[in-house]
């Protein structure tokens, strides 16, 4: 039942009492004003205000004294308390009104945060994910991607070429600034090479034989992006600085290399952006050397261990063979990678 304060104020030697009615949600809700109590006396001329107790007092109604002052409590109060929730609602309909731009919004997103517990929003929503067309083999490949810190990969290809997807590696729009090996090839026996990593020179000969001229400017290409990122990661660590400082890479290449490596001038690879890096790099060998790769050059190139080179290897689902006491890095396919326990270990 709703509680009710009341107050009596008596001028003295009056037959009238003022009898004041306050009720639990009135006291209990904000107030905008203050209010007092005004006695004038007219013969003596004075004004006497007092001060309302609580500030609860809002209606003054005068009773007979030869009547009951106290009034009993009506069976039905015609004041009712609010709840919580019909209190919030009316200040955010007060708002609505009244408020400033910056009320009404911050009103806007909590109304929208709080549809999240309405049932009726969670049915609509769940109507609207059914329609959705969730592409779970895309998400699955885009979660192993990050957790393995590879190039892009089609883990279910049936041939290595098929394995590592070379158009995500290198897009259609690079390939016209990665023609400087192509354009030295035709200068005959006065191109000079002797700037290039190991890897890549080594393999100028067999680049030559090549009579097929699309599949030549091709593979130069892939050696061109392959000199760029082992200059850009020389660029980017405290081993060989001196010797790539002067080297010059496309700046869409430059731009693109800084953004997915998470490398700016000043500062140096992280470990796992340095890693990726080289996963790329021991990609485009593979496709250099169709596949099966003498890893020997591309670990001097990359000044790293011949062990660490292969472990990177292995990281990518290569198998190792070896012949004439030379061990090569081969894909099979579908790939295969070991998981995180036979990584630790091995490490």
């Amino acid at each position: 039942m709703t509680k009710r304060l009341q107050l009596v104020v008596s001028p003295a030697g009056a037959p009238v009492e003022f009898v004041g009615t306050s009720y639990t949600g009135e006291a209990a809700a904000g107030h905008r004003a203050m209010y007092a109590l005004g006695v004038f006396d007219k013969k003596a001329q004075t004004l006497k205000v007092v001060p309302i107790a609580a500030n609860k007092i809002f209606r003054l109604e005068p009773k007979v004294k030869a009547l009951e002052a106290l009034d009993k409590e009506p069976a039905i109060s015609t004041v009712e308390e609010l709840t919580p929730a019909d209190s919030a609602l009316k200040q955010r309909q007060t708002t609505a009104m009244l408020g400033t731009k910056r009320d009404i919004e911050r009103n806007r997103r909590k109304d929208a945060l709080r549809q999240g517990d309405d049932p009726e929003s969670q049915k609509n929503l769940g109507e609207k994910v059914k329609d959705v067309a969730v592409n779970k083999e895309a998400l699955e490949s885009t979660e192993v991607h990050v957790s393995r810190n590879l190039p892009p990969y089609d883990a279910s290809a049936t041939t290595p070429q098929e394995a590592y997807i070379l158009d995500k590696i290198i897009p259609k729009k690079e390939w016209e600034y990665l023609e400087d090996i192509y354009d030295m090839l035709q200068l005959g026996e006065e191109a000079d090479f002797s700037a290039y990593p190991t890897f890549i020179s080594n393999r100028i000969a067999r680049l030559k034989g090549i009579k097929d001229e699309a599949e030549k400017k091709k593979m130069s290409c892939i050696f061109s992006y392959l000199n760029h990122l082992i200059k850009f990661k020389d660029q980017r660590t405290m081993q060989g600085v001196s010797s790539a400082k002067s080297h010059k890479i496309p700046p869409i290449l430059r731009y693109k290399f800084s953004s997915m490596f998470g490398a700016t001038e000043s500062r140096r690879l992280p470990n796992d952006e340095l890693n990726l890096l080289i996963c790329y790099v021991l990609v485009l060998t593979l496709f250099s050397d169709e596949f099966r790769t003498d890893y020997t050059d591309i670990s001097k190139d990359l000044r790293m261990s011949v062990l660490l080179v292969r472990q990177h290897y292995s990281d990518l689902g290569c198998k190792f063979l070896s012949q004439n006491k030379i061990s090569y890095a081969t894909l099979p396919v579908p790939l295969k990678f070991p998981d995180s326990k036979q990584r630790k270990r091995k490490r």
